[in-house]
């Protein structure tokens, strides 16, 4: 059966609240290092601004970017 998401990534989606609510730093740490793409990652960004705005979960995220930016021009 076909999941209802805007997205094609099905059942292997986290939503940002899984990645960045865990109950320990590992955990998120675990969450942040799974994102693949941008898209995702400005998901995070977002919902981390708008719930928790955790400066060191934000600084954490911006260098997960600057990886994913760094993977994208090597391709």
């Amino acid at each position: 059966m076909a999941q209802s998401t805007d997205t094609d990534e099905g059942d292997d989606r986290f939503p940002p609240e899984k990645r960045l609510e865990a109950p320990n730093h590992r955990l998120i740490e675990a969450g942040i290092a799974t994102i693949t793409d941008m898209e995702t990652l400005r998901e995070c960004v977002a919902y981390e601004n708008a719930h928790q705005n955790r400066t060191p979960i934000l600084k954490r995220l911006e260098r997960k970017a600057a990886e994913l930016r760094e993977t994208e021009e090597e391709e």
